[in-house]
């Protein structure tokens, strides 16, 4: 079992391909297990080994990495989760677990799986190993700075995405004048951002947290310049999200596009009194 190889379990977007990269430049050999339908192509030719599953697949999982010796993975890479309904072809392995876990929601179900690999002797570990540049910074990041009325959008939003994220259902909630217009669910931000964003009719704010005792293996929260373009789209104002506890994608891109629209970006950071800095 070499410690040279690390194993990805990757989902969408560009943090597999970016975790790839930092892991090559780290000496590590990168073995993945892309998802069907979710991983990108570019993945699989950036990897030094590769192997194409479809969601629940979890023993075929664990044999590709013994095969390949490999000890360590990360989970790296959102997967759709109303593939759920109607993509879950689970072997016995995976029907197995899944048949074990009461609550289908994120927490529960990546838990279980970690262990799972945890037992079989594949440790997961944070998934901002190599990546620790890409966490969000604190801090007004944008030439427009909230107005009082933000704040307080952003400080009543804060309390609300933090009791959703208690619950497990999400990570955001858009808010305009102190009243929630949406909140995440399985549907993902963007299109919570959409759906709120029509109801508010212009100038939502949008606020990013982690959940109460979050678990830096899996489901940390990301942002990028999608989110804006998202934001944009529905004449939105802010986006505020929790400094160092998230993904920021494209920042520079992100900020310019941001910049342009007039859109207010802020890391912000809860202070050991629960009051945020920004």
């Amino acid at each position: 079992m070499g410690l040279d190889k690390i194993g990805i379990i990757a989902g969408g977007g560009q943090f597999p391909l970016l975790f790839i990269e930092a892991a090559h430049k780290a000496g590590r050999h990168v073995v993945v297990v892309a998802h069907k339908g979710e991983t990108d192509e570019k993945v699989a030719q950036t990897a030094d080994s590769v192997c194409w599953v479809k969601l629940g697949q979890l023993g075929r999982v664990i044999s590709f990495f013994k095969k390949e010796g490999v000890s360590e993975t990360v989970f790296i890479g959102p997967i759709t989760k109303t593939q759920i309904f109607r993509d879950l072809l689970p072997d016995l392995k995976g029907l197995s677990l899944w048949n074990k876990i009461d609550t289908k929601q994120d927490d529960a179900i990546l838990r279980a799986i970690a262990n799972t690999l945890d037992e079989e002797g594949i440790k997961v570990l944070e998934s901002t190993l190599y990546l620790q540049h890409l966490l969000f910074p604190a801090g007004i990041l944008t030439k427009t700075k909230p107005n009082k009325k933000q704040i307080k959008d952003i400080q009543f939003g804060w309390k609300n995405a933090r009791a959703i994220g208690r619950l497990d259902i999400g990570q955001c909630v858009v808010v305009r004048n102190c009243s929630v217009v949406a909140v995440e669910a399985i549907e993902g931000t963007d299109a919570a951002i959409l759906r709120g964003g029509k109801l508010a009719k212009e100038k939502a704010v949008v606020v990013k947290v982690k959940k109460p005792g979050q678990d830096f293996r899996f489901d940390l929260p990301a942002t990028g310049l999608t989110t804006i373009k998202t934001l944009k789209s529905v004449k939105g104002a802010v986006l505020a999200v929790e400094a160092g506890q998230s993904i920021l994608f494209d920042r520079e891109e992100m900020i310019k596009e941001a910049n342009k629209a007039g859109i207010v970006v802020v890391g912000v950071t809860e202070l050991e009194d629960g009051s945020l800095q920004m």
